[in-house]
Parts: C-alpha cells; structure tokens; sequence
C-alpha cells in the first residue's frame, strides 16, 4: 500500500482543486457529523519507490532482488494471505490472476497472454488477431509495481491487490499495455524537462440493481425511501441520503490510501462527482482504475450499482471525466503555464492550448471509447460540442479556470466517465505535447455560449475510429502497432453492437414499414 501523500505545494505551480462541498470522511467533524471514525487499515505501509519503466534484464540485479526481498518480507509481516496480480485491459477492466500470497512471494510475478489486449467488451477476440499479436501467441511477463501494492478492505481473509506492469520476454515494456502507453507519453515529457499535473474529476451514477438489460435503469431510494426526481446539482441533502454508501466508500479509500478529495451531488437522479488530489499522471491513472473497482463494491454491499457508463439513462445528464492539467518544471518544480513580465501565460502554454485544439479530433476514440459515449456528447445539455477554449466557460470544451497563477491550468471537458483512464490521460498529454514540439497557436478565447458555433468533434464511433486511423502524429507518440489493436477493437465492439435489434425498432418498425 502506498504511504499517504502529503497534498502538493500550491507554489510549486500544481493543480489546486477549489470545489468545496462534502468533504472526505477523514477530515469530517465527528461532533458536526456524528459519525464514527473511518476505519484504518491494519496493515503497515510498504514504501514506495519511484517509479520507472525500464527494460528487465533476464538475471535480476541486486536492486531488483532487494526490491523482491522487500515485498516477500512486507507479505509475511502483514500475514497476507491472497494477492490479486491486476493488469489494466484496453476498457480500463482489471485482467489478471488471483494468488496465494506464498506462492507470490516465491515466484515474484506471474504471466498472461498478451491475447488479453487482443479482446473486446463482450471477450470476443478481434477478427486481426493473428496479425496483432506474436506469431506465437506468447506470454506476456507481469512485474508487481510497489507503489501500487493496497489493500483490498472487502476481501473476507487479509487480501492485497497490486497493479503489474506486462513486459516482453525480452524484458522490454510490452507496447500493447494502456499502462505503457501512458509511460510513454511521460517519457517524453521527461525528455523536456517538465512534468505533467493531473488532477481528474470522475462522474458517476448509483442506479438500482438491474439484472435484465431489455428494461432501462432506475434511480435508488435513498434513506427517505424514495427515489430522486427532481434536478439536486450541489445539494448536500441529497448526497447524505446515500450516506451508508458513501461512508463505505470513504471507509474503503481509506483504508486503499486513495486520494479521493471533494463529493458532489451532480444534476443527475443519483448522480455524483468524485475529485481527486492533483499530482502525477501515472498516479492518478491507477487511483481511478481502482476507485471504479471501489465504488463498484461499495454499493453493491448496499445492493444497488454504481455504473460509469457515459449515458445510462435516457431523461438523464451523462458523465464525465474532466481531467484538470498543468506542466511544471522537473527542476524547479514551478508552473511553467505562468507568463511572464505581466502576461496572463506562456508561450508554452499557448502551444499546449493549440496541441489540444488541433489533434483532440483525432483522439476521441479515447475521450468517448464506446458506443454509448456518443449519447453524452451528441444529446448532452451540457457536454462539449466543440474545441473552443475560454476562462471560466464551461461551454467550451477547453476550459480554463481563473485561479492564481501559480494555478495555472486547463481543464479538458471531453473525455467520459467510461473511459479507461491510462488513455485517456495519455491521449490529451499527448496532444497538448505535439502542439508544444510543433509551437501551435490556438483560437482567440470565446467569452459567450459556444454551442451554437457548430460540432467540431466526430459524432460517432466510426468517425472517431477513422479519426485516430489517419493520424500519424498519435501513432508516432502512442505507438503503431498500439494504435491498430484499439482501433480493431473497438471497430469489432461497434459491429457486435449494431447486429443487435433494439426495442424502439421492433416498437416503431415492426409493423409500419
């Protein structure tokens, strides 16, 4: 389990997050709250490392077997029983194998196919199978990141999870994994001497348990035994009508060292907002991965779901991932969107804008990865329609909060809720990357509501697919043969979706045409 971070220095230029409502559990007034303590976790912290990508040679070196030693002694003094060896899947999904702590300690790491990064949603196997994976359909090698090793506070018997990254039999990082992916994009960041600040907003709905998927969802009762129906955007009452769940919620990030920050109530029926604490990408990436795992059990010990699915409801808003983004100098570690001599910011802020303005078209096929995504974003009230950019407009789809400058930031507004986050993360650093080495400029900002200035972003998913299918910028940076496999997934996903013949048809078709 990773050890708490200390919340980043404001000075130092990083993203501070300034929504206050319902704050964690943690840090609630039990004599304004009346509610127990969250509950710690009775394990000791392993201590975290920094973290790196760097090929594994086939004998291990001295650091790599202390590093080993370190994490068989960390399994026994805390008498874990299980581990859960996890490996992020294109739709941001947990793969991997579950595994007797003993057995871990002596073998350190397991394998898996790399066939896992070759299959869609539904486990069908993409039709280019055999011209995306090796020849031999090999095995991928799993190394255990340290600083991912957590809990799992569910779990009946003392369990660990801990997030592995898949190398080739080479030793090299394996190209197909989103978690590379994301590492790839930093690299190159590092290569410039800055650092990248995130800091993602994540949306999602509690929605009845619904065990047939030919009848739509339903919002839960909360403790006054009915469901929501009328628009709750920041009401605090509303939110504390799932208290049980989000008490459990808290208990369980707690006890994960999750650095989940503000809660809101969206304007959805049952719709919240989770925010969490700015710091590095790779970080914040595995946070949201394992906080939809979180959510997911929390609820479901109350017998209802959370969902993160983009649009799950018809006369419902969607949701959203806005991710908040700042670069920063590796050395001095200062803002380096702050202008200078008076000006509002800097060039190379400027580029980062115009990176994001001119390639997030041709990255859509990560901000909105399924078919639902284009419900939020075609029909949504508020969803982004275009890449304009403003201060303090939440119309546009590049949002530029007012802060102070050490704050300087942009908030991109396109991704979903369903997105897997390594990709997402990698897909707007990425962009904003290309419009720095290119020195892009953006748009003048606009000031009114942009809606009316037309869709700027592609309306479906063949259009986003074909987007990403013809921009070899992205490949270069995301990698080619990465770029193809997603791409044939989520062509397979949409085939495998539109053989299916919806309820409207049969209601409307049937008997009409």
């Amino acid at each position: 389990m990773l050890p708490a971070k200390s919340a980043p220095n404001t000075e130092t230029g990083e993203i501070m997050n300034k929504k206050v409502t319902k704050t964690p559990k943690a840090t609630k007034s039990p004599a304004k709250t009346g509610k127990k303590a969250a509950k710690k976790s009775e394990c000791r912290i392993l201590s975290a490392k920094e973290d790196k990508v760097v090929s594994i040679p086939a004998k291990q070196s001295a650091a790599s077997e202390r590093e080993e030693s370190h994490l068989k002694r960390w399994l026994r003094e805390n008498r874990i029983t299980e581990v859960e060896c996890l490996v992020p899947d294109m739709t941001g999904n947990a793969r991997g194998k579950i595994i007797p702590a003993a057995k871990f300690s002596h073998d350190f790491g397991t394998r898996l196919p790399e066939g896992i990064f070759a299959t869609t949603v539904t486990g069908e196997y993409i039709d280019e199978y055999d011209q995306i994976v090796s020849p031999s359909d090999s095995d991928m090698y799993l190394r255990p990141d340290p600083n991912t090793v957590r809990t799992v506070p569910w779990a009946s018997d003392p369990t660990v999870q801990i997030i592995h990254d898949c190398f080739t039999k080479e030793g090299k990082p394996h190209d197909l994994a989103p978690r590379n992916v994301l590492r790839r994009v930093i690299e190159r960041y590092d290569a410039l001497g800055l650092k990248p600040i995130i800091a993602p907003e994540l949306e999602f709905f509690l929605v009845q348990k619904n065990t047939d998927p030919d009848f739509p969802l339903q919002p839960p009762a909360g403790r006054n035994g009915r469901p929501e129906t009328a628009r709750q955007s920041y009401s605090i009452d509303a939110v504390n009508e799932f208290d049980p769940i989000l008490d459990l919620m808290y208990d369980y990030c707690e006890a994960m060292e999750l650095d989940v920050d503000t809660l809101i109530h969206e304007s959805g029926a049952a719709q919240l907002e989770i925010n969490f604490i700015h710091a590095d990408p790779l970080s914040r990436a595995d946070q949201v991965f394992l906080f939809k795992r979180t959510m997911r059990e929390a609820a479901m010990r109350h017998n209802i779901y959370a969902t993160f699915l983009a649009k799950p409801m018809e006369n419902e808003p969607g949701s959203s991932m806005h991710i908040h983004q700042s670069l920063v100098d590796a050395k001095t570690g200062k803002n380096v969107f702050i202008g200078k001599g008076g000006a509002r910011h800097s060039d190379l802020f400027m580029n980062y804008l115009g990176g994001l303005q001119r390639y997030i078209p041709e990255a859509m096929a990560f901000f909105a990865p399924n078919v639902n995504s284009y419900r939020r974003l075609i029909y949504g009230e508020v969803s982004p329609k275009n890449v304009q950019w403003g201060y303090d407009n939440r119309t546009c789809g590049l949002r530029v909060p007012f802060d102070s400058p050490e704050n300087m930031r942009v908030e991109t507004r396109f991704a979903g809720s369903d997105v897997n986050p390594y990709l997402a993360i990698a897909a707007t650093l990425a962009c904003g990357l290309l419009g720095i080495e290119h020195k892009l400029q953006p748009t003048e900002p606009s000031t009114g509501y942009t809606h009316t200035s037309g869709f700027e972003l592609p309306k479906s998913m063949q259009d986003s697919l074909e987007y990403l299918e013809r921009s070899e910028a992205l490949s270069a940076i995301l990698g080619e043969r990465f770029c193809r496999a997603y791409v044939c997934i989520k062509r397979k996903e949409y085939e495998t979706f539109f053989r299916v013949i919806s309820s409207w048809e049969r209601e409307f078709l049937l008997l009409n045409v």
